[in-house]
């Protein structure tokens, strides 16, 4: 009991100090926190250079693709010259006698427009005069308030279908779709060579990544074999083997990344910087793989009416057949019609009452040249023409078909090809891996793991060599069925 009474206020300061009622003491200055570390902050990660980002910016950038857009803009610009023959016309003309015997004055204007869709014109126009004019400028008198008139000159025979103007508007409608057909021909093609240096810098990579881990074999047996020969495991000379080995990895390295470099540079032609200048991709920027090109689907005929140089064909075959129309329009007869209707208004002018009043008027004109031998001639010259150039479109289209079949065949081949490429890389790394345990037991010699190792090299090699191979015959099969979605230039 004496000692629970001795605890008590004990109890009771504990209890009063957890509620806050204690007597307060000064808080204890808190231990100094050392300064923190500064962090270093973590480079960006380079991103992969793909080839959808070199096919957008040598669509963009590129100085060939370029130039056919200009082309593309000039055949636009003469169309709209060869639109100007349709231009509404405002002619305005005033005359005054100074001095004399006559007084006349006379001021008037028209204005004509052609009509596109007929041969000839239609107008319409004012005058007036005031004062007196010679007996042989008669016609020149008008009522006091002027005369207006329209009319209207229509071709009946030649030039009714189709004349000078007409033919050239047609003739620059379709030099514009020229310009188009080859701006995209250009395009095709220098997406075709922008797909092939890609795909040649980065086998440049993976080669460069193949002969590196080769000498980083070869450098990581040195401390090794350095150890079994200073414990007489080994004999000396197995040392100046393995140096021998590692220069000769060595040279294939040095060889590689100049390979690379010359790819790099090739490939600066197609993916440039926001200004339009070739900039080089850095090792750093390569991607782990090669890109995946898809192989154009659909039968050959569907290739075929993609094609922009077919379209070309077309389209000049009718540019001749426009011609041949032009030239069929000279063998007719010129028959033209002019009608016209005209009133004075307000009072009787000088020239008397023989100006007052509705008038119309209607005319007929006539000519033919008789031989006509310069039409005949023309339309013979057409005809051939475009005999010409239908025999040149079927060779084209048969030789396309062919190119088409052949390339298909190239990519079935290499395909085949890279897959047993791949097994033979997969079977010549399980060897090596093999010959490298077996050497670390002792149960193989250093000539056979070198052997292995740069067997197994060689086989990566040519795996990715026949990878390559695949990809440009993809590429040429996209190019050569105008398959724009592959190319980039949707």
């Amino acid at each position: 009991m004496i000692r629970a009474l001795l605890a008590l206020p004990l109890l009771a300061l504990a209890q009063a100090a957890l509620a806050g009622e204690g007597p307060k003491r000064p808080p204890k200055p808190a231990p100094a926190r050392p300064a923190a570390a500064v962090e270093p902050v973590p480079e960006p990660a380079v991103k992969p250079l793909s080839l959808k980002d070199v096919l957008a910016s040598s669509a963009r950038f590129q100085p060939q693709i370029l130039e056919a857009i200009a082309k593309v803009r000039s055949a636009e610009g003469k169309r709209l010259q060869a639109e100007g023959a349709f231009d509404t016309q405002v002619k305005a003309e005033g005359s005054a006698r100074l001095s004399g015997y006559y007084d006349g004055s006379y001021a008037g204007g028209t204005i004509e427009r052609p009509i596109e869709n007929w041969g000839g014109s239609y107008y319409g126009g004012y005058r007036v005069s005031g004062g007196r004019f010679p007996i042989y400028e008669d016609e020149r008198y008008t009522n006091v308030l002027g005369e207006i008139k329209a009319g209207a000159v229509l071709s009946l025979l030649r030039d009714r279908f189709i004349d000078d103007r007409r033919f050239n508007r047609g003739n620059a409608a379709i030099d514009v779709d020229l310009a188009e057909t080859d701006r995209l021909i250009t395009a095709i093609s220098v997406q075709r060579r922008a797909v092939a240096a890609y795909n040649l810098w980065v086998a440049a990579g993976l080669r460069l990544k193949v002969y590196r881990d080769l000498l980083e074999l070869a450098r990581a047996r040195q401390a090794g074999l350095e150890r079994q020969v200073e414990l007489g495991a080994r004999p000396r000379i197995i040392l100046t083997e393995q140096a021998q080995n590692i220069l000769r990895r060595e040279t294939l390295v040095a060889r590689t990344e100049q390979e690379l470099a010359n790819a790099a540079n090739t490939l600066s032609l197609f993916w440039r910087d926001a200004n339009g200048q070739p900039q080089r991709p850095e090792p750093a920027m390569l991607p782990d793989s090669f890109p995946a090109i898809p192989v154009p689907n659909g039968p050959t005929r569907m290739a075929l009416e993609g094609r922009p140089d077919l379209k070309a064909l077309d389209l000049r075959i009718a540019q001749a057949t426009n011609r041949l129309e032009l030239d069929r329009n000279q063998l007719k007869p010129r028959l033209d019609l002019k009608v016209e209707a005209s009133q004075d208004i307000g009072p009787i002018g000088i020239g008397g009452p023989s100006r007052s009043g509705f008038e119309s008027k209607v005319g007929l004109s006539f000519s033919v040249p008789l031989e006509r031998r310069a039409a005949k001639g023309r339309i013979a010259s057409t005809s051939a023409e475009i005999d010409g150039l239908e025999r040149r479109r079927q060779a084209t289209r048969e030789q396309i078909t062919a190119e088409i079949e052949g390339i298909a065949i190239d990519v079935r081949a290499t395909g085949r090809l890279a897959l047993l490429a791949e097994e033979e890389r997969a079977r010549a790394g399980e060897m090596a891996q093999a010959e490298r345990r077996r050497f670390t037991e002792g149960a193989s010699d250093f000539f056979l793991v070198n052997l292995r190792e740069e067997s197994a090299a060689d086989a990566a090699v040519r795996q990715l060599d026949a990878r390559f191979r695949n990809l440009v015959s993809n590429a040429e099969l996209a190019a050569a069925a105008a398959d724009l979605k592959a190319l980039g230039l949707e």
